[in-house]
């Protein structure tokens, strides 16, 4: 299970993709940096150059290396070492412990829908899976605000950084109690390993209920996430025991299957996506590496190229308020209809994700003057810690999260997408990001995106169906 996606997985994540060999921790959520220039390149010579090299042969790609520039030498790295993962030969790879787990083979194309193995509830153990020695099972307490500190803790000194320990993502308690505790959660589904000894938190993975859509199928699944392991006891193998426990725990209470994504191929993913990054504060991305000045550009231009306006710009266009919620759940579940893989919100499941939380998620809606909500966009803070800045020690990121527009046109996405980058910058965020889900490639390329180096693969866990193309993705992982 679990998982998400740093576009720079470090060697822990990187040993997810063979659990038999090593423990890893799984990421959930966004990249922590980018390789995109801090400017989008409008050097079309230079764009069809790239376009003309990644479809000629391996002999006609190789350039001078004498006269590359810093620029150039930075997108041939990205073009060696972070290529589309689908592309870097899986079949290398063998996969040991996902290769017993209910998943289509790295080598399959599903055409057909429908779980992979059918088991019942008497065919689970009711005991736990066997730790090693010295070590316990705990489910969390989410409503005790010393044990969401263990978490917090675990996953802020063990979860990801990036290759470089330039960033480190930085989930707050109040983000993780919105993560984890939706309507309907439950305790045992928040899974800790302790020792023995101290009683320490040293392992977790957590699971929340949520009823997907996969094509014309709805199954009640669950979306998994947080899965960690100290980083001095990788070596104990605790991440498939992890996996193999919240299983059996979810199994008892007759679910079969799961969501999750990763940065890394496993077998096999559904969909895969990419990230994309929107400075709001390009003289500080710069500083602190997150990303870099593009050729030919100036500081003081670069800033105001990516300056937005002061106010929203939308007639009507407001925080969304919880009398809201009724109007936005038919708005959103009409348009998730759309899409091949997506939630199946209840109005109670909409409120707990979308009603605003200071320094965890906004929404804002479009009123229209006859009352009538058209409107609506939101997105959730994930900071990250900038490690070993002197001018800096925290990144502020928004993630973009349900969009939606009565007006399918671009400039009806782009208006209400820029009023969402003016929150985003209103509310002192350093970068907005956004996968190229739903229809968000509407508003990417003319709200001046850049396209990130990082990959986010969606997996099904127990189900198989036909491949789901990025813009057929109607589902935001936290």
């Amino acid at each position: 299970f679990t998982m998400s996606a740093p576009p720079k997985p470090d060697d822990v994540t990187r040993g997810l993709a063979d659990l038999s060999v090593q423990d890893a921790n799984v990421t959930t959520g966004a990249p922590i940096a980018a390789t995109s220039s801090s400017a989008p390149s409008t050097d079309s010579a230079s764009a069809s150059s790239s376009a003309s090299a990644s479809s000629s042969s391996p002999a006609a790609t190789i350039p001078d290396l004498a006269n590359l520039t810093k620029e150039d030498l930075f997108k041939l790295m990205a073009q060696m070492g972070k290529r589309p993962l689908e592309a870097s030969a899986p079949q290398a790879k063998e996969y040991k412990f996902w290769n017993t787990q209910p998943v289509p083979k790295i080598d399959a194309n599903p055409t057909e829908h429908g779980p992979i193995e059918t088991k019942t509830v008497a065919d689970i153990s009711t005991s736990p899976y066997p730790l090693p020695t010295n070590f316990e099972w705990d489910s969390i307490d989410m409503t005790d605000e010393k044990q969401v500190q263990e978490v917090y803790t675990l996953l802020y000194e063990n979860y990801v950084e990036d290759d470089d320990n330039m960033f480190r993502f930085d989930y707050s308690p109040a983000f993780l109690k919105w993560a984890l505790m939706p309507p309907g959660f439950r305790r045992e589904w928040h899974v800790g390993v302790r020792s023995s000894t101290n009683r320490k938190l040293v392992a977790f993975i957590s699971g929340i209920p949520q009823k997907m859509r996969a094509y014309k199928d709805e199954v009640m699944m669950v979306e998994i996430n947080y899965l960690c392991v100290h980083k001095k006891l990788r070596a104990k193998r605790l991440a498939p025991v992890l996996i193999k426990e919240i299983t059996r725990r979810v199994n008892l209470r007759d679910i079969w299957q799961a969501v999750y994504t990763a940065g890394v191929v496993l077998p096999k993913a559904v969909a895969q996506n990419r990230y994309y990054h929107r400075s709001l504060n390009p003289k500080k991305l710069i500083d602190i590496g997150f990303s870099r000045l593009h050729r030919n550009m100036t500081m003081t231009r670069t800033i105001k190229l990516y300056k937005v306006a002061d106010q929203p710009q939308l007639p009507g266009f407001r925080q969304l308020k919880k009398e809201d919620i009724p109007q936005v759940h038919t708005l959103l579940s009409t348009y998730l209809q759309k899409f091949n893989l997506a939630p199946v919100f209840t109005e109670d499941e909409l409120a707990h994700w979308l009603t605003p939380v200071e320094g965890v998620v906004d929404a804002f809606v479009v009123q229209g003057s006859n009352g009538k909500i058209t409107d609506l966009c939101s997105f959730y803070h994930l900071p990250s810690t900038v490690i070993g800045n002197k001018n800096y020690n925290t990144m502020r990121a928004a993630y973009s999260f349900y969009n939606v527009t009565h007006l399918p046109t671009e400039e009806r996405w782009n208006d209400l997408m820029g009023d969402a980058l003016i929150m985003a910058k209103k509310l002192d965020m350093d970068v907005f990001n956004a996968l190229n889900v739903m229809e968000n490639e509407k508003f990417l390329k003319p709200l001046k995106f850049g396209e990130g180096d990082g990959y986010l693969q969606y997996y099904l866990y127990n189900w198989q169906c036909p491949a789901v193309t990025p813009n057929n993705v109607g589902l935001v992982l936290l």
